[in-house]
């Protein structure tokens, strides 16, 4: 080591001394709150994965699409048959001796001729072409990993695979090389084959072309084109994970919502979570349940392992033995609807999928298997599970109470440790039957935490205060796992933090929050609004989502009601908050942090005044200021983003008078 290595290494060790700060006493007047109170619901809905956060590039690398999943689909989906110059050859789909069973489906290429024709220009072969996700978007000088599953068949010549990525020509233009490299595959058995491709240009609309150069048959399965600059080179987008970084998270619930239990095409697809680990060939691929294909590539162990890379619990969510009543329509036979449930003598099944599931994150893979399992996919530390969720949003039906109370007796008996999240049916208001039934399996069960899901208009938000009525008494607490305001204005997103300010003033009764659903496609939406929509060159960023951002970002376990008075309102605790006044105020603590923050929200349209007094805090130099503001009817998208949060940092005072504009979201934060 030099002698300015050792300066710059004793310099950030200092820099890291001054930093690290002891947690400090919390001053009299606050209210223990959740600190866990910010997280993301990730369910595979609107083309979330494949396509999305899952790095993978091309579409359908399996072949395992199929007309089950949607009308004219099947293995040749996302690819197509090329042939350069007066090559000749054809196409068959197989299923006999495949790579695994869970991946039964594979093609043969037979190639008859292969010869350059003058027109272009050195290009020749037999192949296939993918166009990705509505092209394949790559960045000149970066890397990408090709790999694929090939088998020579019918004779001991090896055979030349040329891979390419290109530009596709246009009528008139010839096709522009980007990056190329060739294999030779030798052997008749199965054998993956790797390279790397570094393209010579940007291109958004690139496209991945196999071509065999030698006449004969060879099998090809499994094929991948991955971006070696992926998030902590987990696999994962970096610039959609970066974005679900810079919300501060708590916990990550998944894999959902209805693609737990099946939607709409019954237990044969219910989302299991054992075939979704270990090498990706060997995954067991479904239909997803709003209409399109799952790859598993983002499977339990790539989850896991973001919660790691994010600082975040893991939440996820396991099937109960009962269906999603919107089964085939179901939804519109309310009040009976569809759901179907499997034999009680099957519940162990679903049981056991569970006890297993805990030793596959905190085994030791010394005595468990599970867990062994995880250490060789690369990860021999425990994930430090401590949550799981029974079930999604089920009718709660006498046959769920039944199925649902047998697992959960089951699992906790096992686990004590593990903190079970049961749930309170869809449309958790006190209006809905589920509501009420689903409370009192809680109350009977003693249940630790419930999920409630309410998707309403902004006026919900905005007058809504249901939890200050809840009574304190309760073992039970509340997970509110899915919300939103039915829009994407910046009116909307004032609602929410206008509920969350409420939400965060109970927080000893609300423990978890997390807005639905996450993640959006381009040209793939299957429902709206969402938190971040994409498409293969960026996100682009909600009013929604910079309101979570700042409750993300302004986590704590103490909140403090007196600290921040309108005028002309009665002072706090006087009296009830009214149901109409489209405006409020949060303080909080954070004592690991030693940070303040003081949340202001106004979704009406005239300026309020408040008087803020944070004497017996006390407070560095400097404050800094984050504001969201607009008109009521702006919105982000891919054409404008118009809402952000702008940042100032000012002197820091005790007790001044604020006034906070309408339309307009403001966040203190003081270091103590």
């Amino acid at each position: 080591m030099n002698k300015r290595t050792t300066l710059a290494a004793l310099l950030a060790a200092a820099t890291l001394g001054l930093n690290a700060q002891k947690p400090m006493t919390a001053p009299k007047g606050g209210k223990a709150i959740s600190d866990e109170l910010i997280g993301i619901f990730f369910e595979d809905i609107s083309s979330s994965a494949d396509g999305g956060l899952y790095a993978e590039l091309l579409q359908n690398g399996s072949f395992e699409f199929n007309p089950g999943e949607r009308d004219g689909w099947g293995p040749g989906t996302a690819w197509r048959m090329i042939r350069p110059g007066h090559s000749l050859g054809n196409l068959e789909v197989r299923m006999d001796k495949p790579l695994h069973a869970n991946n039964p489906t594979y093609m043969r290429l037979h190639t008859e001729r292969t010869r350059e024709f003058h027109d272009y220009k050195g290009w020749r072969g037999f192949g296939l072409q993918n166009d990705g996700f509505d092209g394949i978007s790559v960045k000149g000088g970066q890397k990408y990993d090709f790999s694929a599953f090939l088998r020579n068949v019918g004779t001991a010549e090896p055979k030349q695979v040329r891979i390419a990525l290109v530009e596709p020509g246009a009528r008139g233009k010839e096709t522009k090389l980007l990056a190329d490299t060739t294999l030779t595959v030798n052997g008749g058995q199965w054998q993956q084959y790797k390279a790397t491709l570094t393209p010579n240009a940007d291109c958004q609309k690139a496209a991945l072309q196999v071509l065999v150069l030698t006449v004969g048959d060879l099998d090809i399965d499994q094929l991948s084109l991955m971006p070696q600059d992926t998030y902590k080179g987990h696999g994962l987008r970096k610039d959609l994970t970066q974005a679900l970084a810079d919300l501060k998270p708590k916990f990550l619930r998944f894999p959902g919502g209805c693609v737990v239990h099946g939607g709409g095409d019954g237990f044969w697809n219910t989302y299991r979570w054992k075939t979704t680990i270990g090498p990706r060939e060997q995954r067991r691929q479904l239909k997803n349940t709003w209409g399109y294909h799952q790859s598993m590539g983002l499977g339990y162990y790539e989850y896991f392992q973001l919660c790691e890379d994010l600082n975040m619990a893991p939440l996820p969510i396991l099937p109960c033995g009962v269906s999603c009543q919107g089964t085939n329509g179901g939804w519109n036979m309310w009040p009976t609807q569809a759901q179907d449930v499997c034999p009680m003598s099957d519940m162990d099944e679903w049981v056991q999928d569970a006890l297993d599931l805990i030793e596959w994150a905190n085994g030791d893979p010394a005595t468990s298997k599970w867990a062994k399992m995880r250490a060789d996919q690369g990860h021999p530390k425990p994930f430090g599970l401590k949550y799981l969720g029974i079930g999604n949003e089920e009718k709660i039906s006498p046959e769920f109470n039944e199925r649902f109370k047998y697992m959960y007796e089951k699992v906790s008996k096992a686990h004590p440790e593990i903190v079970i999240v049961g749930t309170a049916g869809p449309g958790s208001h006190p209006k809905n039957p589920d509501y009420e039934a689903g409370w009192e399996l809680a109350d009977e069960l003693q249940m630790p935490i419930i999920d409630e899901h309410y998707y309403e208009k902004n006026e919900y938000f905005l007058s809504s205060r249901q939890y200050d009525s809840y009574p304190r008494d309760r073992k039970t607490k509340v997970y509110l796992g899915e919300y939103a305001a039915k829009d994407k204005k910046l009116i909307d997103a004032l609602a929410e933090g206008l509920y969350l300010l409420h939400v965060e003033r109970n927080a000893d009764v609300v423990v978890m929050t997390s807005y639905a659903p996450l993640f959006a496609r381009k040209n793939a939406t299957n429902w709206n609004p969402d938190l971040i929509y994409f498409d293969n060159e960026r996100p682009y960023l909600t009013c929604s989502y910079y309101v979570q951002q700042m409750f993300g970002q302004s986590s704590g376990q103490y909140f403090y009601g007196d600290c921040v008075s309108f005028q002309g309102d009665e002072p706090y605790g006087k009296i009830q908050p009214q149901k109409d006044v489209h405006y409020g105020q949060s303080v909080v603590l954070n004592t690991k942090t030693r940070r303040l923050f003081v949340k202001l929200v106004n979704a009406g349209g005239e300026a309020k005044k408040a008087d803020i007094n944070l004497s017996r805090f006390s407070l560095k130099k400097n404050v800094t200021v984050t504001t969201l503001t607009g008109q009521p009817d702006q919105e982000n998208n891919f054409e404008q983003q118009p809402i952000a949060p702008k940042k100032e940092t000012l002197k820091a005072k005790k007790k001044f008078t604020f006034d906070l504009q309408p339309y307009t979201m403001v966040m203190f934060e003081y270091q103590l």
